[in-house]
């Protein structure tokens, strides 16, 4: 089954926009939810509470079902990096295995608690993390390993059932997803903690996020950065009321509820049209694009298992101007660590790498 067109046919980016690692321009339908979320606040604020909290419910609901979940293992944040941290707050005694090339998000929640008593990391140093990787990293101290589902730069895509079978029922796998829901499939089983903004793959926008705190570790997870969203009781005359049951617990107070409707949304397009189709769109636009890069003479490092990220770069020619000439002739990539990132989506034009393949041809003068 290919791509729906009522999928297709909600996106609007300019042509020549590959760079959804970075952020992912968002639906017809996201558009319109935050749109008649603004409107009916600023002319009936009680029904657009009462609007937002069952779109709020409804969005819980469908992360669910992204994530193979029950609603109340899943919570919303203000952003990845708040998942994290929540995460990072919620545990202490020992040792956290972190891949030394992690994106910061991923990094800075554990140093600042290792600071206050947390989990003090261990740094992985190696290209890509696998089994036999983390095998012989593991002793008694260690408790979690923090790892991307897909890497920001390489796009290597980590076994997080492998993982997970390594690490045992003892010790959590936390999980920043934020590269690859929506995108790629994940094995979303496998995590114990799963942290994942909207604003990338999943085409939502900023200013909400999912978190995710199976059950079966939820007694292991202080509520580190539960506010007053996370207490039954909130308002009672005594102080501190037990935490609620469930993710919620982890939440420092109420989210964005415009930004939980337009999440919301961007799920059910995910789940409409099916992330493995999806998944298999991207997979085969960007194989057009390296292909293409190929021809015009391009070095291209791609990860073992697709994902929606890969690199190029032109031998003998510096990346910074590389990647300018592909601003200039309408390509919007990313340059990072002399190589320029490819990340296209389901939505992108076939006549894109046509457009890449030109753009990286080295011009021959004529000479008159």
């Amino acid at each position: 089954m290919n791509v729906p067109l009522t999928y297709l046919s909600q996106f609007r980016e300019p042509a020549g926009y590959v760079d959804f690692a970075r952020i992912g321009p968002p639906s017809l339908a996201v558009a319109r939810t935050v749109a008649q979320a603004a409107e009916l606040l600023a002319h009936d604020p009680s029904a657009a509470l009462t609007r937002l909290e069952l779109e709020a419910s409804s969005a819980r609901a469908a992360a669910a079902r992204l994530l193979s979940c029950a609603p109340h293992e899943v919570a919303f944040v203000s952003s990845t990096s708040h998942a994290l941290f929540a995460a990072a707050a919620g545990l202490d005694g020992g040792v956290v295995l972190v891949p030394r090339g992690e994106f910061p998000a991923n990094v800075y929640p554990w140093l600042r608690f290792q600071e206050r008593g947390g989990l003090r990391p261990r740094w992985i140093d190696s290209v890509a993390i696998t089994a036999d990787v983390l095998r012989e990293h593991l002793d008694d101290d260690v408790r979690a390993l923090a790892v991307s589902a897909v890497d920001a730069t390489t796009g290597h895509r980590a076994p997080l059932g492998a993982l997970k079978e390594v690490l045992g029922e003892d010790r959590l796998l936390v999980v920043d997803a934020v590269q690859g829901l929506g995108a790629v499939p994940l094995e979303v089983l496998a995590a114990d903690v799963l942290a994942c903004g909207g604003q990338k793959w999943l085409r939502a926008g900023w200013g909400a996020a999912l978190m995710l705190v199976r059950d079966r570790v939820a007694d292991r997870l202080a509520p580190g950065l539960g506010g007053w969203s996370g207490v039954q009781a909130p308002f009672g005359a005594r102080h501190p009321t037990p935490s609620l049951a469930g993710a919620v617990a982890h939440t420092a107070t109420n989210p964005d509820l415009t930004a939980v409707a337009a999440l919301g949304a961007a799920i059910d397009l995910v789940l409409s049209a099916g992330e493995t189709n999806i998944a298999r769109q991207i997979a085969q636009t960007l194989a057009s694009l390296l292909e293409a890069a190929r021809t015009a003479g391009a070095e291209v490092l791609v990860p073992t298992e697709p994902t929606g990220i890969a690199r190029v770069r032109l031998p003998g020619r510096d990346p910074a101007s590389t990647h300018a000439a592909l601003g200039a002739a309408g390509l919007t990539t990313t340059l990072r660590d002399g190589w320029i990132r490819l990340s296209p989506h389901a939505t992108t034009p076939a006549d894109t790498a046509d457009r890449l393949r030109a753009a990286l041809t080295p011009r021959r003068e004529t000479h008159t």
